[in-house]
């Protein structure tokens, strides 16, 4: 098996989802956020690259809007910031949608994106879909994302659902999931992560509900 070339990507990680109507529910951010902080100073000791990527809903937006305080990343991560990292401003939620990531990616031989930050239903989601087709493997942190209560015409989902729910499926075709410490271990063997097949997690889900 090959060594993995990561690279880990902070999705999001600003004021906006700290408070107010889009505060990230579970895990709640005051678990993620350590498992962030932790994962960026494992990445740094390892020489991984890491790109912080911020989302602009545009000047005078209701969210997201350069200029305000919720459009800046957290202090934690802040403080963590070198010149080395790569600083990317998105318009859409997967992070490669109109900008220069993939292209960046390739020029630095990295195969492997690790996925940390907000939202699980969202911008990590798109951001692990979107990878599929444009040849990059993806591993997503568990408990360094985080996702919020839903509810709309098509029904309800709290945020835990929601979280538990979206990672099952991505770990069953689109990325490897697993908790920051996982990763880590992983990281420091230089080994990808385990990831399940959707054959798999398919007879596995079945022979669950048959014991149920």
């Amino acid at each position: 098996m090959s060594t993995p070339r990561r690279a880990l990507i902070l999705i999001d990680v600003q004021q906006q989802y700290f408070s107010g109507l889009l505060e990230i529910q579970y895990p709640p951010h005051q678990e993620s956020l350590p498992m962030i902080s932790l994962a960026i100073d494992a990445a740094t000791a390892a020489g991984v690259p890491i790109v912080a990527v911020q989302h602009s809903a545009g000047e005078g937006a209701p969210v997201f809007a350069p200029g305000t305080p919720e459009f800046d990343l957290h202090p934690e991560i802040e403080s963590r910031r070198t010149n080395a990292w790569k600083d990317l401003v998105k318009p859409y939620g997967s992070v490669y949608a109109g900008t220069d990531l993939a292209g960046w990616l390739r020029q630095e031989d990295i195969d492997t994106v690790t996925l940390v930050g907000y939202m699980t239903n969202n911008c990590v989601l798109a951001s692990a879909v979107e990878a599929e087709s444009l040849g990059f493997n993806t591993e997503v942190l568990s408990d360094a994302t985080g996702a919020i209560n839903l509810a709309n015409e098509a029904g309800f989902a709290d945020a835990k659902t929601v979280h538990s729910t979206l990672l099952t499926l991505l770990h069953a075709n689109w990325a490897a999931v697993g908790t920051t410490d996982a990763w880590i271990a992983a990281l420091n063997a230089r080994q990808p992560l385990d990831k399940s097949d959707l054959g798999s997690s398919a007879i596995a889900g079945t022979a669950q509900l048959s014991r149920a």
